[in-house]
């Protein structure tokens, strides 16, 4: 059991690494698209959200801090769901099936994110970690 809960914090960390990374290296397109969804000081909040992803992507890779960093990660996908992902109310109908996805997609890591803080707050240790 311990190497799926590894696998899948791994295989999670990675991804909001990822994602993380984008916040910069696509910071160009993003911030007009976050201007474009009402996003308050886009300019600022694009590299901010950058760094949430960081730290909470390697906090579940490396085993360090993971309720921390789920938690930093949850404070990201919620309210960029709400805010980014509006799909009520849209008249494409393309649209608003490609947001509802996205929105879905959050929720959805939102707890699984949920659930590693639960499994990591009922172990005594975290299985494959570079913690002490």
């Amino acid at each position: 059991m311990d190497i799926l809960f590894l696998i899948g914090r791994t295989i999670l960390g990675l991804y909001f690494l990822y994602n993380g990374v984008g916040h910069f290296t696509k910071r160009q397109m993003l911030v007009p698209y976050a201007k474009s969804m009402e996003t308050p000081a886009p300019e600022l909040a694009v590299p901010f959200t950058g760094l949430m992803l960081l730290f909470g992507g390697a906090s579940l890779l490396l085993g360090i801090w993971m309720d921390v960093g789920a938690s930093v990660l949850i404070a990201f996908l919620v309210p960029v769901a709400f805010i980014m992902h509006k799909f009520w109310g849209l008249a494409d109908q393309m649209m608003a099936a490609n947001q509802m996805a996205h929105f879905m997609k959050n929720i959805a890591l939102a707890a699984a994110l949920l659930t590693i803080i639960a499994l990591h707050s009922m172990a005594e240790e975290v299985p494959f970690s570079i913690a002490p």
